[in-house]
């Protein structure tokens, strides 16, 4: 492997916002194995484009020998996070959370090494949904601040367009979720986007006070384009990881397509391609920069969809944009049937 500690692998590809205690941290991923935790809430029956730099952290962390625990916020999806957002989530009843989690799984199995003792799946409903209210207002509400709770960038920002009491309360619970896995896990170290650093930090100050133990945090850069537009947003909407709500066809096509000058970046953070790989794929030029764009989308393509399927889609779109290529009666391409009756009937 390019790197022998998973934190500078980190580092030096592009992974890291901002991290509590740097030098310790990388110390503890060069010394042990390290258990960390990312939380997912299931607000949606599939993850999209956003949550693959997560996913790729936790299967880099794998071949590092570390543990990841894949949290599925079964609890705190019926509160709805408010970091990052300008208004409410809709709010979803129980068993569509559910339905959501199943689902999400199975597509996560597809990315990261499910075997046993290679990663923890959880649901911090299991938890949470015992909570004794006021038993634990008295035993963790007391160690929150609220002229810091307001100090934090996400909950200013939404006190200006209102903020529910419920939603309020999503910073407590996850830090709750630190102490939890910290307790009965041994987690030491939660990761997520540039939008939870707040919740990580109230988490890691909850550990220091009722543990008196160190804990750690790590977030990841909000990736935007080159034309400084949020990633993975289309004209069609996002793009999902679920080939029902993204085709295959589509998931290639969008990495395919993405602006030369974020091919380097992108190639970094979403494939497992060695970096002088990638330094040598970086100097491509002009319309050689084609040749870098199809490694990316077939990397990208398969670590989500399977090599079969990263294949059938990069032979569909050399069939499709390439003049000289004749297509077959059964190619590779995405189809829409359409009856005779319809034609005749012409556009309504």
């Amino acid at each position: 492997m390019e790197e022998k500690n998973f934190y500078h692998l980190l580092k030096k590809r592009g992974y890291i916002e901002q991290v509590t205690n740097e030098r310790e941290l990388a110390n503890l991923f060069n010394n042990q194995k390290v258990t960390f935790y990312i939380g997912f809430d299931p607000t949606a029956p599939s993850l999209h484009i956003g949550h693959l730099l997560s996913l790729m952290v936790m299967a880099w962390a794998q071949k590092f020998g570390h543990l990841p625990i894949f949290l599925a916020g079964g609890g705190t999806g019926l509160i709805g996070d408010p970091s990052g957002k300008d208004k409410a989530r809709p709010l979803l009843n129980e068993q569509i959370i559910r339905k959501n989690i199943f689902s999400i799984k199975k597509q996560v199995s597809k990315i990261l090494d499910f075997k046993k003792n290679k990663i923890t799946i959880l649901n911090n409903a299991n938890w949470l949904k015992k909570l004794n209210y006021i038993e634990f207002l008295r035993n963790f509400g007391i160690h929150f601040r609220v002229n810091r709770m307001l100090s934090h960038e996400g909950i200013k920002t939404r006190l200006e367009k209102g903020l529910s009491f419920l939603e309020f309360n999503y910073q407590i619970l996850q830090a709750y979720d630190f102490w939890y896995q910290f307790k009965h896990y041994n987690c030491l170290v939660q990761m997520g986007g540039s939008d939870q650093w707040g919740n990580i930090v109230a988490g890691i100050e909850l550990i220091k006070k009722i543990e008196k133990k160190n804990v750690y945090g790590i977030t990841f850069p909000l990736l935007t384009t080159a034309e400084g537009k949020k990633m993975g947003k289309t004209e069609k909407g996002a793009v999902w990881l679920d080939k029902k709500l993204t085709s295959v066809f589509d998931y290639y096509q969008y990495w395919i397509n993405v602006d030369d000058r974020d091919v380097k970046r992108f190639l970094l953070l979403f494939t497992f391609l060695p970096q002088k790989e990638i330094e040598k794929l970086a100097q491509l030029q002009g319309s050689e920069i084609k040749k870098a764009k199809e490694i990316l989308a077939f990397e990208a393509t398969k670590i989500v969809h399977g090599e079969k399927l990263a294949i059938k889609a990069q032979k569909a779109s050399k069939i499709l944009f390439n003049k000289n290529q004749t297509i077959k009666k059964k190619s590779s391409l995405p189809t829409f049937i359409i009856s005779k009756k319809e034609i005749k009937n012409g556009i309504l």
